[in-house]
């Protein structure tokens, strides 16, 4: 007989699907945190927003894109705007479809008039946005280029080995791209993979510039860089490596390891800084990370979650995480203690594990007796929906 764990999540329907991979071991955590009673959130609204699972978000200026299993990327004009002031349940936001694409969305960004997406196909897609209220976008370039693949296909010493009795040119990725992060300037855009590639490519001309072969042991499952150029690749191999490029023009080298996790590592996040690093597994545990002089080391741990942390999102001293089982915890970063946190809430209402996560701190407020800021969370499930959530966030005191 087959003992071997089935996930018990629905992934297009088939427990077989790649994502599941993510789901597994499911356990009890040690410590559970409790809502902070003076924090106020709302649902606003809920929408469908894909015939599948909502994969990837993406807040540009006042609108939002999203990415399906479904192969469709969608874009919600000025939703942003329209429920900063006031939590309005009577209105769905519009929305409209940027581009039915050939394969499975894994990863959006965005950097000036380009919308990058990351597929289950290998490719990465470049969208030139130009006109967004009229909802113009076209297919600009598709990754690596005619001329990276004409070039490479010219040297055989660009070709790698992916598998067994398979090689390709080291500017393709050979199977899912699940990351995507630009650099603070926008000129860089980091791709990771599950084929164990971490690969740097130009935003000014789409080139490949640089492909780091192996970067770890397993499928590399998520991708964030700091202000101040440090890369953070998170792996199946419960690892997280740090990366640092050597001058402008230098390759990229491997600084550190961040061991602390006992299962993948599926979702990352930073601190507006950089100085904070958010790391989630799939034993459902967010691990804290501050920087020093020796560089990052392991300062706390966020237990609450009962199934993997699937995504994660950072704004200000507020951290999301959203789960396989079905929730999003906000915790709050505060106090002089190195990785002190607080779960401030637990917004429940998917129907299914929460795929991913955007926010935006909007304002602040106070009054004679106190003061809060608000936010903004959205939120995309495997129920294919996508929520709005408004949060009003006490100050420390």
């Amino acid at each position: 007989m087959d003992t071997a764990p089935r996930c018990s999540i629905p992934c297009n329907g088939n427990d077989d699907d790649d994502d599941c991979r993510n789901h597994l071991p499911l356990r009890s955590p040690s410590l559970h945190s409790h809502s902070h009673p003076c924090l106020h959130h709302q649902c606003v609204t809920t929408i469908r927003a894909h015939n599948c699972y909502v994969a990837a978000l993406a807040v540009h200026g006042t609108s939002v894109y999203s990415g399906g299993s479904d192969q469709e990327i969608r874009v919600w004009p000025s939703v942003l705007l329209d429920w900063s002031s006031a939590a309005r349940t009577d209105h769905h936001p519009a929305s409209f479809t940027v581009a039915q694409t050939e394969s499975p969305v894994k990863s959006l960004v965005v950097s000036g008039d380009n919308l990058f997406s990351s597929h289950q196909d290998g490719k990465i897609r470049v969208w030139q946005i130009i006109q967004r209220e009229q909802r113009s976008y076209k297919l600009k370039a598709v990754l690596p280029t005619s001329v990276d693949r004409f070039l490479s296909f010219l040297s055989p010493k660009s070709h790698v080995q992916v598998r067994r009795h398979k090689k390709c040119s080291w500017v393709h990725h050979v199977d899912a791209v699940s990351g995507l992060a630009l650099s603070h300037d926008g000129a860089l855009l980091y791709s990771v993979s599950w084929d164990r590639t971490l690969k740097v490519w130009r935003t000014s001309g789409f080139r490949c510039m640089e492909s780091v072969a192996s970067a770890h042991q397993d499928a590399i499952n998520a991708v964030a860089v700091s202000r101040n150029g440090h890369v953070y690749t998170g792996s199946a191999d419960a690892k997280i490596n740090v990366w640092r490029r050597r001058g402008e023009e230098g390759k990229h080298s491997l600084v550190q390891t961040l061991e602390r996790h006992r299962s993948a590592v599926n979702a990352l996040a930073l601190s507006a800084d950089g100085r904070v690093l958010y790391s989630g597994a799939s034993d459902g545990s967010v691990v804290v990370w501050e920087g020093g002089s020796g560089g990052m080391a392991a300062t706390g741990e966020l237990r609450g979650h009962r199934r993997a942390i699937l995504c994660l999102v950072a704004a200000g001293d507020v951290v999301c995480s959203g789960s396989a089982d079905r929730t999003v915890r906000v915790w709050r970063r505060g106090g002089e203690q190195k990785g002190r946190h607080c779960c401030l809430a637990v917004m429940e209402g998917h129907g299914g594990p929460v795929k991913s996560l955007a926010m935006v701190v909007l304002e602040s407020s106070s009054s004679s007796s106190s003061s809060s800021s608000a936010c903004l969370v959205l939120s995309g499930g495997l129920d294919c929906d996508l929520k709005l959530w408004r949060l009003s966030v006490p100050s420390l005191s």
